[in-house]
């Protein structure tokens, strides 16, 4: 497979990652009982390996390594954080509070994990 389609897999993935957690979110909110519909439960993992399968290759396919390279080191690093704190909110939160908090840390985890993707930077100048 080529550069290009694995970056397209990649980023479509990613969407489709970030939406499914954010729609996941929303329904925590509301003590939905759409989280415990089956597919709720098996494609946010089923994406996820996607999504991980996809930069492995694309990492090996432009030769970087997380060990040598700062901004794909704060790449991963943040997507353990993000995962972390997925985990947190949808699961392992001890109260709403907690859960909403955590949702909305991991939602700027991922921002942060977008912006060095993009600026292959891992320091954000906000101003």
């Amino acid at each position: 497979m080529g550069f290009a389609a694995l970056k397209i897999i990649h980023i479509g993935s990613v969407i489709l990652s970030f939406l499914l957690f954010f729609l996941r979110g929303i329904w925590m909110m509301q003590d939905s009982a759409n989280l415990q519909q089956r597919w709720v439960k098996i494609l946010p993992h089923v994406v996820d390996t996607v999504l991980l399968s996809s930069a492995i290759a694309l990492a090996v396919i432009i030769q970087q390594n997380p060990l040598n390279d700062s901004w794909l080191t704060a790449k991963v690093t943040g997507l353990l954080i993000y995962i972390g704190l997925g985990m947190v909110a949808l699961r392992f939160g001890k109260n709403r509070a907690i859960k909403i908090s955590a949702w909305i840390a991991a939602q700027c985890i991922f921002i942060y994990i977008v912006v060095v993707a993009l600026t292959k930077s891992p320091t954000i100048n906000i101003l």
